[in-house]
C-alpha cells in the first residue's frame, strides 16, 4: 500500500482550482514569503489596528511568518462568480468558485507557500478565509479586520506559508455568502505521512437553500432577524450552574429525536457583505427540530436539500474501490446551520484526525460534525454496495453518497444505516496524539466568553455585545491562554477561532472548532504564538452574522 504520494492523481487541480480561471498573478505580492497580499487596486490592503495592538501586517506578523519558512510556491487562480449548479436532479442559480460544487480542491504539501489569486466576478464584495490554518494575519480574509473587502470586479492575491498538514477548507467571511456555493476543500499533505492507505476521498457536507424557489441566504437571514416575539425559547440570561464541560459537553448517545426551533435576529455586522434584501421565496424558518446530542434545539433554518459533494440523495456521488482497500476519508462540514451525524453502512470507521491534528486512533460507527469541523477516518472496505449517510441531526433529512466495491443495487435515498444509532464519537471522547499534545502549563490568562442571545429575538452575541470590528480581547505573545466558553442560550454553538488551534480538556484533541452545548461550559487552552487580530465566532453563519463574533487581539 502506498502511504502518501497522490499529488499526481488528486493534486492535478492545484494549477486550476475553480472552474473559469484567470491566469495566476502575483501583483504586488513580491517573492519574499514574509510580505503580505498583492492586489490589483480593486481591493485594499490590511485593515488598520487600533493603538496598542499588533497590526495585521505589522513586523510581529512578518516575523512569525518568517519562522514558518518559505517553501516551493504553488500558484492557483480562483474566480468567484455567479453560476448554474447541478445538484443532481435540480439545477439552481447561485455563486460558486468556478462552475462546480464544491469548488475544486486545492492541494499543497506542508512547507509550501500558497499563492492564490481571487478574482471577484460577484455583484458585491467578498473575501477568502482559510479555515483552520495558522497563517499570517493579513491573509486571514476577514473584511474590515485583517483586510479591506475584495470589491466587485477586483482581485486579491493571498500568499502565505502553509506549515501544518491536515484537512482544511476555505470560504468567504462576507455576510452570509458561505451559505451559497462559495466553498472548497484545502488539503495539506504531510511529506512524512505516517498513515498507510490505498485511496483517499474528500467528503464535503452542506445544507442548501440558495436558488430554491426564490430563496437566498440573505432572505433567510432577513426572515430570521424578525424574531419570534413572545415565543421565547430561552432569554439568554444564564442557565444557572453550568457544567465544566468536555469538548462536546458530555453528549448523549441517544437516538434521532426530533422536536422545536425558532429563528430570528438582525445582523449588527455584515462580514463585508451587502445589505440583506426583502425576504424572498417560502418561509425557511425551521420549527420543531431537536436533538439530544445537541442539547435541545437543532437549528434555525429549513434547508430543502442536504448534499454530499454537491449532490442530493436522489443522484448521489459514487465512490469506487476494491474489496479490502484501506480508504482515508476526509470529512468537512461546510453547512450553514446543520450538524451532521455520519456513518458508512456496514463498516466501522477509525478516527485518525480532527481539525487537521492527529488523535489516538478510535473506532466508531458514527461521527458528529458541527459546522466548520473536520474529521479524518480510515476504513477497510467490504465487498458490495454501501450507503455513506450524513443525517442532518434533528432535521429529519439526510445527505447521501454511495460506496461501490462490487455488484448490487444502489441504496435508496431514504436508507438509514444501523450504524447511525451505534457507537457515536464526539470530540470530547478523543485524545490528542502525543506528538501534538500541549505541554502541561498553567494558563497565564483566562478570557471568559459568555455566549448570549435567544431564538425569540435572534440577538446572538458574545458577552452580550454584538460584533463590531473594533472589539478586542487582549492577549500577549508567549502566553498560555484559556478560553472559557459559557453557553447561557438554549442553542448549541460551534465556536471557531481563527489562526490557532486549542486543546480540549484532559488531554483532549487539538481543534479550531468545538461544539458548546446549551447550559454548558467549555474551557480550552492555546499557546499564543501567532500575532495579529483573530476572529472568534460561532460557525452557524446566521448566528455569526447576527452578532456572535468577537476578536482576540495580540497586544504590542
Amino acid at each position: 500500500m502506498r502511504t502518501h504520494t497522490r499529488r499526481a492523481v488528486l493534486g492535478a487541480g492545484i494549477a486550476a482550482a475553480g472552474g473559469g480561471l484567470l491566469a495566476a498573478c502575483s501583483t504586488g505580492s513580491g517573492t519574499d514569503s514574509t510580505k503580505g497580499a498583492g492586489h490589483s487596486g480593486h481591493a485594499g490592503g490590511p485593515a488598520e489596528a487600533p493603538g496598542g495592538y499588533v497590526s495585521p501586517d505589522g513586523p510581529e506578523v512578518a516575523a512569525a511568518e518568517h519562522k514558518r519558512g518559505s517553501g516551493p510556491v504553488r500558484k492557483v487562480a480562483l474566480t468567484a462568480t455567479a453560476a448554474r449548479l447541478d445538484l443532481g436532479g435540480r439545477t439552481v442559480g447561485s455563486w460558486a468558485y468556478g462552475d462546480g460544487l464544491p469548488g475544486k480542491e486545492v492541494r499543497v504539501t506542508a512547507g509550501d507557500t500558497l499563492e492564490l489569486t481571487l478574482a471577484n466576478h460577484l455583484p458585491e464584495a467578498t473575501s477568502l478565509h482559510w479555515h483552520g490554518l495558522a497563517l499570517r494575519n493579513d491573509m486571514d480574509g476577514v473584511p474590515d479586520l485583517t483586510q479591506r473587502p475584495v470589491k466587485a470586479g477586483g482581485s486579491f492575491t493571498y500568499r502565505f506559508a502553509v506549515s501544518h498538514p491536515g484537512t482544511y477548507w476555505f470560504h468567504p467571511h462576507s455576510g452570509v455568502q458561505q451559505d451559497r456555493g462559495l466553498y472548497a476543500p484545502l488539503i495539506v499533505e504531510d511529506p512524512k505521512e505516517p498513515l498507510a492507505y490505498d485511496k483517499e476521498w474528500v467528503v464535503v457536507l452542506d445544507d442548501w437553500v440558495d436558488g430554491v424557489d426564490g430563496s437566498t441566504p440573505d432572505a433567510v437571514l432577513a426572515e430570521l432577524s424578525k424574531g419570534m416575539g413572545g415565543m421565547d425559547h430561552g432569554s439568554g440570561a444564564g442557565s444557572g450552574g453550568m457544567d465544566h464541560g468536555s469538548g462536546s459537553g458530555g453528549m448523549d448517545h441517544g437516538g434521532m429525536d426530533h422536536g422545536g426551533s425558532g429563528g430570528m435576529g438582525h445582523g449588527a455586522h455584515s462580514m463585508g457583505g451587502a445589505k440583506a434584501p426583502s425576504p424572498a421565496g417560502p418561509s425557511r424558518m425551521l420549527m420543531g427540530a431537536t436533538s439530544k446530542l445537541l442539547g435541545g434545539d437543532a437549528g434555525d433554518v429549513d434547508h430543502p436539500y442536504h448534499l454530499v459533494n454537491g449532490r442530493t440523495p436522489q443522484d448521489p456521488q459514487t465512490f469506487r474501490a476494491r474489496p479490502g482497500d484501506r480508504v482515508r476519508i476526509r470529512f468537512v462540514n461546510a453547512g450553514g446551520d446543520t450538524a451532521y451525524r455520519v456513518a458508512l453502512g456496514g463498516h466501522t470507521m477509525t478516527v485518525t484526525h480532527t481539525d487537521g491534528y492527529p488523535v489516538t486512533h478510535a473506532p466508531t460507527d458514527a461521527l458528529l460534525l458541527g459546522m466548520g469541523e473536520r474529521y479524518d477516518v480510515v476504513v477497510t472496505v467490504k465487498d458490495g454496495v454501501f450507503p455513506l449517510t450524513a443525517l442532518a441531526e434533528g432535521k429529519k433529512r439526510t445527505a447521501l453518497a454511495v460506496l461501490r466495491t462490487g455488484g448490487g443495487a444502489a441504496p435508496d435515498a431514504s436508507v438509514r444505516p444501523a450504524e447511525l444509532d451505534g457507537r457515536l464519537l464526539t470530540a470530547d471522547r478523543l485524545k490528542a496524539d502525543g506528538s501534538v499534545r500541549l505541554a502541561s502549563r498553567k494558563p497565564d490568562r483566562t478570557v471568559r466568553f459568555d455566549l448570549t442571545g435567544s431564538m425569540a429575538r435572534y440577538d446572538w452575541a458574545v458577552n452580550g455585545k454584538k460584533y463590531t470590528p473594533d472589539q478586542r480581547y487582549p492577549v500577549r505573545a508567549g502566553e498560555r491562554v484559556r478560553l472559557s466558553f459559557r453557553n447561557s442560550t438554549t442553542m448549541w454553538h460551534p465556536m471557531h477561532l481563527h489562526g490557532h488551534t486549542f486543546a480540549l480538556p484532559d488531554g483532549g484533541p487539538r481543534k479550531d472548532t468545538a461544539i458548546v452545548l446549551p447550559g454548558r461550559r467549555l474551557d480550552v487552552d492555546l499557546d499564543a504564538d501567532n500575532p495579529g487580530l483573530w476572529m472568534l465566532h460561532c460557525h452557524n453563519v446566521y448566528h455569526a452574522e447576527s452578532g456572535m463574533m468577537t476578536v482576540l487581539g495580540y497586544q504590542k
